[in-house]
């Protein structure tokens, strides 16, 4: 059984950790707040932009266009988007197994990987990592998406990879997350919002239009599912930092009930042998007179 010095010593050190605990938790927090704001700014412009994208591709012409054609699958590319760092529960093996699972459908993949984590889980896997982009400050993050997309459209357009998927996690709450699968290219226009006109004009054509259209819709996309990603990840680290704040309180809280029982019993015992040793006394008073 512990010591009432080593109880004391451990409420010490989960104090300390609580501590810091509490410090990750107020960072996530303002992290969260700044990443909701950038999220909640994107998110209308790429709606429109895909909006536009599909609904260009219900035009019969738009059709023939490498942008929009499907072609025989030899290589497909993925982009899958994880964090740099730990602590944010199951965020990153939601991710990272929900690509894995798509993957193993029997295709040949190349893997584009955004995030230390997912490196290092597809490395170990022996996955074909092309290319993978490490500690990304914020501030760079629309620029990269920028370079990525181009790097994308390359790839694409000569002919290296047949589609393009990207894998990312939905914010939805705080407390709400999903990861999901989807393609980039080619582009796919299922008709649901078909706000297509015949009479539509495209200047100066429709070729040159969707030539400069996409990469711009690409930059958003990617740029978009980062935001998504990354707002869930700082939610799902403070929403982590804030149980195991409550843990180590309990924690706590349960060692300074067993060191006030341990000092109550010792307390009690001095008090028993004080009491005894008074009694021999008094008995043995009388008897040395």
């Amino acid at each position: 059984m512990s010591s009432m010095r080593d109880i004391k010593q451990r409420i010490e050190n989960v104090s300390s950790v609580e501590q810091i605990i509490k410090a990750m938790d107020m960072v996530s927090s303002t992290r969260l707040v700044k990443a909701r704001r950038q999220l909640e700014g994107i998110r209308p412009m790429y709606k429109e932009l895909k909006l536009i994208a599909e609904e260009v591709g219900t035009q019969e012409n738009a059709k023939r266009h490498i942008y929009y054609k499907e072609r025989e699958v030899k290589n497909t590319l993925y982009i899958i988007l994880t964090s740099d760092r730990g602590l944010c529960g199951s965020y990153n093996f939601n991710i990272m197994s929900k690509a894995l699972k798509h993957m193993n459908q029997g295709k040949n993949e190349k893997i584009i990987i955004v995030g230390s984590k997912g490196y290092e889980y597809f490395k170990k896997r022996d996955k074909n990592i092309i290319h993978s982009v490490l500690d990304v400050a914020d501030a760079k993050v629309y620029y990269g998406a920028e370079s990525l997309a181009k790097m994308i459209i390359d790839s694409y357009l000569a002919a290296e990879v047949e589609e393009v998927y990207i894998a990312y996690t939905h914010f939805e709450n705080v407390l709400t997350y999903v990861p999901v699968v989807e393609r980039l290219l080619p582009i796919v226009s299922d008709g649901t919002e078909n706000r297509d006109r015949d009479d539509k004009k495209y200047d100066p054509d429709l070729d040159s239009f969707i030539d400069n259209m996409i990469p711009l819709y690409l930059h958003m996309n990617l740029f978009r599912a980062y935001s998504e990603s990354h707002t869930s990840e700082q939610a799902s680290r403070m929403v982590n930092m804030d149980a195991a704040g409550k843990n180590a309180s309990e924690i706590i809280e349960d060692l300074t009930h067993m060191y006030n029982r341990k000092r109550q019993a010792a307390i009690t015992q001095e008090i028993s042998e004080i009491v005894g040793s008074a009694n021999i006394l008094n008995k043995g008073g009388p008897d040395d007179s």
